[in-house]
Formats: structure tokens, sequence, C-alpha cells
């Protein structure tokens, strides 16, 4: 009996997390939506909400940091870039997750490392979408452009990340 309480307060604190952690990553997609960040190349963003995501990649699981970014992901494009910015989103968010995961998974790289490689992954993704929609290859010459921004958003994102992972007290997850 006290294991099934226990069980049940877990859960029920994951997902509560998991709602907040989901309200914030809107909050961060909306900030990024109305601030202006144009250094003169499409698609290029900081990825604010990515610092939600890669934190709850490592404090919670796979399957809460998926959910959160889909709810995430699937609202923000309602609400802020319509039906092809969340496509694109989508493909982007779920790339750039599993890639995260994978890596988190061999316990080599660190939580920089992996949300770089996140940031890569995104543009990656989103890429690859643009490319199908306009059934264009020559989509592909804007990829080194992109993996540079990737990888200077992801470094960043992942600094702020590791900086307020450690900041956090860690029974707010157990």
């Amino acid at each position: 009996m006290q294991s099934q309480i226990s069980t049940r307060t877990r859960r029920t604190k994951a997902l509560a997390l998991s709602a907040m952690f989901a309200c914030l990553a809107l909050i961060f997609s909306y900030v990024e939506a109305i601030i202006p960040f144009n250094i003169g190349i499409p698609g290029v963003k900081l990825g604010l909400a990515n610092l939600v995501i890669v934190i709850a990649l490592y404090e919670l699981n796979f399957r809460y940091a998926f959910v959160i970014n889909m709810v995430r992901i699937l609202l923000a494009g309602l609400l802020f870039s319509g039906v092809f910015g969340a496509l694109y989103s989508l493909a982007g968010g779920i790339l750039s997750l599993l890639v995260m995961w994978i890596l988190k998974k061999t316990e080599l790289f660190s939580m920089v490392g992996i949300s770089m490689a996140g940031g890569v992954a995104h543009n990656m993704g989103q890429l690859l979408v643009a490319a199908a929609i306009v059934s264009n290859l020559r989509m592909f010459l804007y990829f080194p452009i992109l993996m540079f921004s990737g990888l200077v958003t992801g470094i960043l994102m992942g600094i702020v990340a590791y900086v307020i992972d450690n900041k956090i007290p860690k029974s707010i997850f157990r």
C-alpha cells in the first residue's frame, strides 16, 4: 500500500512538473516570437525553449521531455507561427530530442555538448522538412549556416541550462 502511494505521488509530482515545464517552454517560445532577433539569416533563433527541454531530459526522463516538447511545439505553432512553423518545429524538435537522448544515454557528453548537438539536429530536422516541402535538395546548401548557428546557440543554451540546473534544488524532482 505504501509503495503504491509513493509511486502515485511521484507520478503526480512529475505530471505537475511537466505541466509547469511545458508552460515555461511556451512562455520562452512567446518571448522569442516577440523579441526581434534578426541577424539577417532566416530561421536562426536562440532556442530559449530548449533550456526547459534539456533540463527536463536530465531531471525527469525522455518520455516527460518528449511530451513537454510536443505540447510546447503544438501550442506555439497554433498561437505564434502557424501550421508550417509548427511543422518545421515539430521535425526539428523530434530530431533534436532524439539526438540529445541518445547522446545522454552514452554518458560521454556534458549537458553543453548535448545541447549543442540538439541545436544542430533541430536545424537539420527543419531543413529536411523544408527540402521535402519545396522538393529541392538545394536547400541543403543552407546547412553550413544553420549548422554553425545551431552550434553557437546550442552551446549558449547548454551553458545556461547547466547553470540553471545546478541552481535548482534536486529535491524538487525526487
